[in-house]
């Protein structure tokens, strides 16, 4: 059962990643570390795909041959193998070297493909087909056929081998976070795929000595499968990882700004350009973050204009005039909370402009870009937050 969840994943993370490269791709037509990425992840899907249980008895019927899929996805994990290597190289050392280097690795892995497909069909080890999981293991009491396999392990040890030790290198000198999160997870999937290599080793010798072996197959395919997960992941997560941080860098500072937004809207309803969702909705990500982000910094700069007045007083009243430094974002809570109560309390207090944020000297200090004062308010807005409120509202009832 476990066995099957796994591969689906894997079969279906494989596929998903070549489709989401496949854009890029045909962009990018004349790029070689692409062509070879986008190899990588279709013979990855399929290598899982075409040995489903429930596909590869099909595949194999179709073609009157059994174990049919066994080749195949052995075939599939060579190429890919190989593809892996092509990244790694062109991604590690210049054009040209890598163009040499890449060469040598595509012929290497190619006679040995060659070699393999013809084993598989010179030796035709086995016959018996109990399911993916086991058809391996069940036919390696075959002398001709532990020795097939031990040459197909090697080839997956020697290529897994390589993709350690140039995904190590690159991880170490990658200035970028996210590829260098990726090239150390590469490194992880193939270290796992290694373990995975020496399962299989360890089962076909001690079956050919005798021993029962039966009870390391979880290891095997558990390894094999975490590994390719964890190297699919590696090879997208420099694409998609920026836009994902980003996006919860945002909705971390939507939800932070939100006690802060919620008192000045409550007090100068005017600020809002939109009205907003129940106040236990708005707690939920809005399907336009980064709009809706912006919105709620524009707003909360009409509401310290709308308390201007009351603003000033308070700072005064602390000994902080207008002017001056920016104050804490301790500070900056305190007169807001103060100027919240003295505009509650004054019936007469002027309305608010319509969109204008108050100048930055009566805001307290210099500010830089739209990322510094996000970061800015969202520390009031934390400071804020942590105050005694002096009321209890509707909406939070």
């Amino acid at each position: 059962m476990i066995y099957d969840v796994l591969a689906h994943i894997c079969a279906l993370a494989g596929l998903a990643a070549f489709c989401y490269k496949l854009p890029e791709l045909l962009q990018r037509r004349t790029d070689p570390a692409l062509w070879a990425l986008a190899v990588y992840f279709l013979c990855s899907g399929l290598s899982f795909l075409i040995d489903l249980n429930w596909l590869r008895g099909h595949v194999s019927g179709f073609f009157s041959y059994p174990n049919l899929t066994t080749i195949m996805t052995q075939a599939a994990v060579v190429v890919l193998t190989a593809a892996q290597q092509v990244v790694l190289v062109h991604w590690s050392h210049p054009p040209e070297e890598a163009r040499i280097r890449a060469k040598r690795r595509i012929r290497a892995f190619s006679v040995t493909l060659v070699a393999l497909v013809a084993l598989f069909f010179l030796v035709e080890p086995y016959r018996r087909t109990p399911s993916a999981e086991g058809t391996l293991l069940s036919n390696m009491h075959d002398l001709d056929y532990a020795a097939y396999l031990l040459f197909y392990i090697t080839i997956c040890a020697v290529g897994q081998v390589g993709a350690v030790r140039l995904s190590f290198r690159y991880a170490r000198i990658a200035h970028r976070t996210w590829l260098r999160v990726g090239m150390w997870t590469v490194t992880a999937g193939a270290s796992f795929i290694l373990l995975y290599c020496a399962t299989r080793y360890t089962q076909t010798i001690g079956t050919q000595l005798g021993f029962d072996m039966s009870a390391w197959e979880p290891v095997y395919w558990l390894a094999g499968d975490v590994g390719s997960l964890l190297q699919v992941f590696g090879w997208t997560v420099p694409s998609w990882g920026p836009a994902v941080s980003s996006w919860v860098a945002d909705y971390r500072s939507y939800l932070r700004l939100r006690p802060l937004w919620w008192a000045l809207y409550e007090a100068v309803p005017m600020i809002a350009l939109e009205p907003p969702p129940k106040r236990w909705l708005d707690r939920l990500p809005p399907s336009d973050l980064e709009y809706r982000l912006y919105r709620r910094v524009i707003e909360i700069l009409d509401g310290y204009h709308a308390l201007r007045p009351h603003l000033t007083h308070a700072a005064a009243q602390h000994g902080h005039p207008p002017g001056r430094a920016r104050h804490s974002p301790a500070d900056e809570a305190r007169f807001l909370r103060a100027a919240l109560s003295a505009r509650a309390e004054d019936s007469t207090a002027p309305p608010p402009p319509a969109s204008a944020p108050p100048p930055p000297a009566e805001r307290g200090g210099d500010h830089g870009d739209y990322a510094d004062e996000v970061a800015w308010l969202t520390e009031v807005a934390r400071a804020f937050a942590r105050l005694p409120s002096p009321r209890t509202t509707p909406q939070d009832e």
